[in-house]
């Protein structure tokens, strides 16, 4: 099962690739090739610039806005070449991909003229604040509250598992705004400053050091009263297509990252003497399967997105959870695979190691667990991060099957 491009696809494949081989850096697509910590930051410091000046950043978005109105197609083209020399593509994800979209979706004018040019240039950082201590799976019982005070919203509450909230300069969060709705009713999606006296942000350290999520406090911070996007107590419509956006992947691409890792485990198997054990070999050939399966569902949703029948409100939540359990199994089998081996910490002492579809995981000096360890434990955030595997099956059951509501 394969894709067929129409001509004019592959053109401006052609052009996108010959872009690319002029503008990585030397000695890129060689096999041996490594950069040093110092290299991968001023890498990507340029490469960002570089992006932008060409207008790959957003490309999707409409030309108005500073995209370059790419067709469904063309997307997927540009997707697809970018992961075949597997070069970033995104200046700040949580913006790309997330709020962008969404301000693009829902905001004001005003809105789109303040913050979609900063998210292009990739000189702006932002940060979800959606899960809440006893607000995670059941997004709706969030707690936290914003009142209007003059021109302001005045902003109390907690937010939990915020990834990157101690780097970011926004937060688009979910407040009530009126206690007295229904419960999926009277909330409001906010544009938030981050750095300012009413927000404290607690890093989580986890096992390996790292602090990838936060926890937030909110006592009386403020926002304008024009940060409310898509329109006061809309908030949840409004979430619920962010989180459309987070759900989905790259159509024939998403699968490319957990070829590679797979790629990797087999050499680690061998490498480990454990090659030839028949049930290594069976988790191995199933986790295989399973990641053709993804890249045929991704060819199955191209031709849904071409022909216009792609039902994104069902297939997101399938794709999401059908790539997140079988990457946690994934690890789960490179751990026993590694043995012993993978219970001692053999990371360099003092690197930052940029993971692919990570990033950078920045664990502790003193604590140098490997790039193997690392991919492991942010593994299991695979099923829980943009909705747990438990809601995207009842999402599946009630959309895809029809089956009555919970």
């Amino acid at each position: 099962m394969e894709m067929t491009y129409p001509p004019e696809a592959e053109t401006f494949r052609s052009q996108v690739r010959a872009w690319l081989a002029e503008n990585l850096p030397e000695g890129w697509f060689d096999d041996n090739h490594a950069m040093s910590d110092e290299d991968q930051e001023r890498f990507r410091a340029d490469w960002t610039r570089r992006l932008y000046d060409a207008g790959w950043i957003c490309a999707a978005w409409p030309k108005e806005y500073g995209g370059r109105g790419l067709t469904p197609l063309e997307n997927v083209v540009l997707n697809e070449e970018f992961a075949r020399a597997h070069a970033p593509m995104r200046a700040d994800w949580f913006g790309d991909t997330l709020v962008g979209p969404t301000i693009l979706r829902w905001g004001t004018e005003r809105q789109k003229e303040t913050f979609i040019p900063r998210i292009l240039r990739g000189d702006i950082t932002w940060c979800q604040g959606f899960s809440e201590p006893d607000a995670g799976s059941d997004l709706a019982a969030l707690r936290t509250r914003a009142v209007l005070d003059g021109d302001e919203w005045v902003i109390n509450g907690r937010k939990i598992w915020t990834t990157r909230a101690d780097e970011a300069e926004y937060a688009f969060l979910l407040a009530r705004t009126d206690a007295d709705a229904p419960k999926h009713r009277g909330i409001s999606y906010l544009l938030v400053p981050m750095r300012q006296p009413g927000i404290e942000v607690r890093p989580i350290e986890q096992l390996d050091g790292a602090s990838d999520f936060c926890e937030v406090v909110l006592t009386d911070a403020r926002a304008p009263e024009d940060s409310v996007v898509g329109g006061l107590n809309n908030g949840w419509k409004v979430a619920m297509t962010t989180l459309g956006f987070e759900r989905g992947a790259s159509a024939t691409t998403g699968h490319r990252r957990f070829e590679k890792e797979l790629r990797d485990l087999f050499a680690t198997a061998r490498r480990r003497g454990v090659a030839d054990d028949p049930v290594i070999r069976q988790r191995l050939a199933e986790q295989w399967t399973r990641v053709q399966i993804q890249r045929y569902h991704g060819l199955r949703t191209l031709a849904d997105t071409v022909h216009g029948t792609k039902d994104a409100a069902a297939l997101g939540p399938l794709n999401k959870m059908w790539w997140s359990e079988t990457h946690r199994a994934t690890m789960d089998l490179m751990m026993d695979v590694l043995g012993d081996e993978g219970q001692v910490l053999t990371g360099v002492q003092g690197a930052e190691a940029w993971i692919p579809g990570i990033g950078s995981r920045r664990g502790r000096a003193d604590y140098p667990a490997s790039a193997d360890q690392r991919k492991f434990l942010f593994s299991l955030s695979d099923t829980i991060g943009g909705g747990t595997a438990e809601i995207q099956r009842n999402i599946v059951a009630e959309r895809l099957l029809g089956l009555p509501r919970e």
